[in-house]
């Protein structure tokens, strides 16, 4: 799946934009070759957490390739992953530093950069089937998800709904430290804890509404769920 995703076209905005930015670059990695393709999710095939992002940063994952890569956002994130113990380190700067995610898999509903980060709905509805396959995929051992914003939220629960799991109506509200436990539609599956997390985005880490502290919470509640040691 993640060989057929990068190659993906779909969405011309979000081609025309990738690609311009790593063209043009940022001065601070002029030297640097960029990615400029969609991302793929990064993480082990058989986790038992999901975290849900929004979309692959310009200069972040746009240039480095692996989600939340290379930018201050993926700093923030991965040092909360890292003291929750999901991470083998607190730091990711590109492909091949040693990062490894135990029993962890991070992926986002948009895999391409989208200009000013905001994807349209649209275009989240087109990458939708990637995230569908994902989840087909990741369903026998998936058994937390962590989202990140209310744009992950939203666009996830309506595929979650399609992957097997009763989503309550009316649908549950986004929030950080929001928590809720999704049933099985279908026998087989397992029960799903989902659980709302503020976006790691620099608006919100550097005004203070989203702490390292506030991120490892719910995180550290996530992998208890998970039935990972953390």
């Amino acid at each position: 799946m993640d060989t057929e995703l990068v190659h993906c076209r779909a969405c011309p905005r979000l081609v025309e934009w990738r690609e311009l930015v790593a063209r043009e670059k940022r001065a601070a990695f002029r030297g640097e070759e960029y990615w400029g393709r969609p991302v793929p999710g990064f993480g082990p095939a058989d986790a038992a957490l999901l975290i849900v992002g929004l979309a692959p940063a310009a200069h972040g994952a746009n240039r480095t390739g692996r989600m939340f890569t290379g930018d201050r956002s993926g700093d923030f994130l991965y040092a909360a992953m890292y003291e929750a113990g999901l991470a083998s380190q607190p730091t990711a700067t590109h492909p091949g530093d040693g990062l490894e995610l135990f029993g962890t898999r991070i992926t986002s509903p948009v895999h391409c950069a989208p200009p000013a980060n905001k994807p349209t709905v649209t275009e989240r509805d087109t990458c939708r089937g990637w995230l569908e396959q994902e989840l087909a995929l990741l369903s026998p051992t998936l058994r937390a998800v962590v989202v990140l914003g209310g744009f992950g939220w939203q666009a996830l629960l309506p595929v979650l709904a399609a992957a097997g799991w009763v989503v309550p109506s009316p649908r549950p509200k986004f929030g950080h430290g929001a928590s809720v436990t999704l049933a099985p539609a279908i026998g087989e599956k397992n029960p799903l804890h989902l659980f709302g997390c503020y976006h790691v985005s620099q608006q919100n880490t550097f005004t203070g509404r989203l702490t390292p502290a506030m991120t490892a919470a719910v995180l550290t509640a996530a992998a208890q769920a998970a039935g990972l040691s953390a």
